[in-house]
């Protein structure tokens, strides 16, 4: 390097381990995020030299200098620097994203950046695993089963019903299919066992829709004319403000179930909803569906709705019966002790 380059270069290693300094002290009472904003500043300030002229070697060099600086602090390897200029790079004109990224691990970030490239997608698993408190073996998980997909497939008729802004935050809340595995159901099941059993394990079904969903009620009264309606299932979105009726069906979709539904809505949202809520919101969670059908009876319907399956697994019946039961597990571990 020239005599001015190196004091350029300099006087920015000063500056970075001053921000650094200032970021490990604030980091005791902000926990993560002023450790990350520390990482987008750096991020900033390399992509800023980069464009000036800075090449491989210099980077090289920012990094020796500061781990040498900081022993014992991780972070600062010449590949993370390289991945702080990266991910400011491909924030720098979102503020949604900035605000994301600040309050995730510097893990979670970098697997979104690295591995997603689609905006939407990546701003998907941004917010779900800031808002779901994924941790990063999950998030993981969540992007190599391509969980993404299954809320982008999410039927509903959100873009006729609500507004543009409001539709973006729905339809992120949403899947197209849910696992409704952990319930100990037969497999051949009416709706009352259904909705019992959702219920029942309420902890496990708020794991499939979300930590913003408050539970309101089962078979939650409406009343009009002396006429009682029923909905299976009602919760209170916490984040988007609305109350969230869930329906149930053990069978294939049929379009008056989205006709009721599409009721339901109207009565809540007449006799139930405050001034300040948002728009209720209806869900079908049928055994299976038409797509074609879902679509056309969307259509028709003026309240914001969606339609999604479930699925249910379960061992095979001759694996299952030569199983232990709960009480002999219980008996052989009471028995070893």
């Amino acid at each position: 390097m020239s005599q001015l380059e190196n004091s350029d270069y300099l006087q920015t290693l000063i500056s970075l381990k001053e921000r650094i300094l200032q970021a490990q002290y604030n980091s005791y009472s902000a926990v993560n995020s002023e450790m990350i904003l520390a990482y987008l500043d750096i991020g900033k300030t390399i992509s800023e030299k980069t464009a000036t002229g800075w090449g491989t070697s210099v980077i090289k060099q920012l990094s020796t200098d500061l781990q040498s600086e900081f022993t014992g602090v991780k972070g600062f390897s010449e590949r993370n620097l390289r991945l702080m200029r990266f991910v400011y790079e491909e924030i720098a004109e979102n503020a949604i994203w900035q605000q994301a990224v600040a309050k995730l691990h510097w893990g979670h970030t970098v697997m979104i950046f690295s591995k997603i490239k689609d905006k939407t997608e990546r701003e998907f698993y941004l917010q779900k695993a800031k808002n779901e408190a994924w941790s990063r073996s999950i998030l993981e998980e969540k992007i190599k089963i391509d969980t993404y997909s299954n809320h982008k497939n999410f039927q509903n008729n959100f873009e006729k019903a609500l507004s543009k802004q409001e539709m973006v935050a729905y339809t992120l809340q949403f899947k197209d299919e849910y696992d409704l595995s952990f319930l100990n159901l037969p497999d051949h099941h009416h709706e009352k066992q259904l909705e019992n059993a959702l219920v029942t394990n309420i902890t496990k079904m708020l794991g499939q829709f979300g930590s913003d969903f408050a539970f309101m009620g089962q078979q939650f009264r409406l009343e009009l004319d002396d006429k009682e309606y029923f909905i299976d299932i009602l919760f209170y979105h916490r984040k988007l403000k609305s109350m969230i009726a869930i329906e149930l069906k053990v069978n294939e979709f049929k379009p008056e179930y989205s006709q009721q539904l599409n009721w339901y809505l109207h009565l809540l949202d007449k006799t139930v909803k405050y001034p300040e809520d948002n728009p209720s919101i209806g869900i079908l969670l049928c055994k299976s569906k038409s797509r074609l059908t879902v679509e056309y009876a969307l259509e028709i319907a003026n309240k914001p709705m969606g339609i999604a399956t479930y699925s249910y697994a379960q061992l095979p019946k001759e694996f299952a019966e030569n199983l232990p039961s709960a009480e002999q597990l219980s008996k052989i571990f009471s028995d070893e002790v």
